[in-house]
């Protein structure tokens, strides 16, 4: 098995590999697939040795992306991406491609309908900009709310133009969601956290994203420094992902909650 490192930070440390290595910095269910896709025939057969390192912070994995402490990372959206690179003028990271869409859900132990949850109910929201600008896009598709026009991956509760049963909102750190369920009626968890807690979105959630224009945004990509966008070897990690019999494995370990999204990139700026 490959060996996993966790960084407890990223300074400016060199990348610690041989050249014709790719380093993937990832955490969550997002790790355990790339662990699996490094000993995979499929990437033997198309020349590819890759390593996985555990980061367990999101921020720190384009750090450690952005100053070569890894090759690509594989965990975020393209909304959260670009989030990123807005606040990091200095490091910015460009997407190889895309991989999956992993619906965001509305979990609560209360209510079993969006349609029950009553006025004035408590909603516990990321609080983090990229995750928490998605939490409330969902609350909209739910009818729950309804944003300002021109809501950016930066936005936040204070854009909530209406908000006709008047919830309040609470923000958790979005890795707790689980845990808070028991307190809080209704709880916006993303599917890693989700997974990770014995939670099935397409099971478990009272109301979860769907792949359409609306959560295009929210589809994950492989990133990497913007240097290597054009880095013909790492763009082969890309194709490796889609691979019929990884897409099997994949499917199957996690229930059909990651959903094959292959699309160019420029699919983002339709």
């Amino acid at each position: 098995m490959l060996s996993v490192v966790l960084l407890a930070g990223c300074g400016n440390q060199t990348k610690a590999s041989n050249s014709d290595t790719i380093i993937i910095g990832s955490h969550h269910s997002d790790l355990n697939i790339w662990e699996y896709i490094a000993k995979s025939p499929q990437a033997k057969k198309m020349g590819l040795n890759i390593k996985t390192r555990e980061i367990t912070d999101g921020s720190q994995i384009n750090a450690a992306t952005s100053s070569g402490q890894v090759d690509v990372n594989a965990y975020q959206s393209w909304s959260y991406l670009q989030a990123y690179n807005k606040q990091n003028p200095k490091g910015k990271l460009a997407a190889l491609g895309t991989t999956y869409l992993e619906p965001l859900g509305i979990y609560s132990k209360k209510y079993k309908k969006i349609s029950q949850i009553p006025d004035g109910t408590t909603v516990a929201v990321a609080n983090d900009p990229a995750d928490e600008s998605r939490d409330l896009l969902l609350l909209q598709s739910a009818g729950l709310i309804t944003l300002k026009k021109g809501f950016t991956a930066l936005g936040g509760v204070n854009d909530v133009a209406k908000n006709p049963k008047n919830l309040k909102f609470k923000e958790i750190d979005e890795t707790t969601g689980p845990r808070v369920m028991d307190d809080v009626p209704i709880v916006l968890i993303s599917n890693s956290v989700a997974l990770d807690s014995g939670l099935h979105v397409l099971q478990n959630s009272i109301f979860h994203e769907k792949l359409d224009q609306d959560t295009k945004s929210n589809v994950n990509v492989l990133a990497t420094a913007e240097k290597n966008k054009n880095n013909p070897t790492y763009k082969k990690l890309i194709k490796l992902y889609h691979n019929k019999e990884i897409q099997k494995y994949i499917n199957k370990k996690y229930y059909g909650t990651k959903v094959e999204v292959n699309k160019p990139l420029s699919y983002f700026d339709k």
